[in-house]
């Protein structure tokens, strides 16, 4: 990529426009940050955070107008990559969410399924983790699960990975545990952002679920989502597009969570958004 955004630009003077622009639109994105760190953070006094604000944007903006000129000359690239990569992040974003919403319009109450389905479905040896986005609700997962197999393990786990806006969690609010009577529980794991996830370890180490959960004895079970654009309100049809796209292309939740690849099971679902 260096050696074709050099062959493009066949010129150190281009080049200098586009550094140009990249330079001072950080120095403008990182005074914006600060603002958020001042006001969202620290809360400082308002009055205070304005004048100290006021200073930086004032210096900011009169290098990235300067630099403005050199637009035509080069300085495009760095805007066309800035406004490529705010596209995919925006659209990862809002995609995931009404992703999730549109997933949870049909969720089911889970004390309403254990009282139909602990009593009617034939119950097999074993622990079945389903993982799960949400905290509430049954997974699509182990609604297929039931639908197809028409069984239940004797220990069902309903399990939501979290990853917090810290770098640490502390073990003492690492785990948080819920037993719905009947071998189900639901469990949240809590990482800070800059902690590797094991989900395997964590379960290992888990109290108060009966026995220690041993991985030759558990199954994994993931919901894969084919997702299809519609005229639905939410995002463009293009945006919704490449949100599939990038969906497809996402990292595996079995390697993310460093689940045992001959105890993991993917059942699929279509979901419109």
């Amino acid at each position: 990529m260096v050696i074709l955004l050099v062959l493009t630009f066949q010129s150190s003077s281009n080049l200098a426009a586009a550094y140009g622009i990249a330079v001072t639109g950080a120095m403008m994105i990182d005074s914006v940050l600060i603002g958020v760190v001042l006001f969202s953070l620290w809360h400082w006094n308002k009055a205070a955070s304005i004048a100290v604000l006021a200073i930086f944007f004032f210096i900011d903006l009169l290098y990235f107008s300067a630099n403005l000129l050199k637009v035509p000359d080069g300085g495009w690239f760095p805007l066309l990559i800035g406004a490529i990569a705010f596209t995919l992040l925006t659209t990862w974003a809002r995609g995931r969410k009404l992703m999730i919403d549109r997933m949870n319009e049909a969720a089911l109450p889970m004390e309403v399924f254990i009282k139909s389905a602990s009593t009617s479905a034939t119950r097999v040896p074993g622990t079945a983790v389903f993982m799960t986005t949400s905290m509430t609700g049954v997974p699509h997962a182990l609604l297929h699960n039931l639908k197809h197999n028409k069984v239940l393990h004797e220990r069902v786990m309903l399990l939501t990975v979290r990853i917090e806006d810290i770098p640490f969690v502390t073990e003492d609010r690492r785990i948080e545990t819920k037993d719905y009577s009947a071998g189900f529980f639901r469990i949240i794991l809590r990482y800070g952002f800059m902690e590797e996830i094991n989900v395997p370890t964590a379960l290992a180490d888990i109290k108060g679920i009966g026995t220690q959960c041993k991985m030759m004895d558990t199954s994994f079970f993931l919901a894969r989502q084919t997702l299809l654009p519609s005229a639905r309100p939410g995002m463009a049809i293009w945006r919704e597009r490449l949100f599939a796209w990038m969906l497809r292309n996402a990292e595996s939740a079995m390697e993310f969570f460093k689940l045992p690849t001959n105890r993991v099971i993917e059942l699929g679902s279509q979901v419109e958004i």
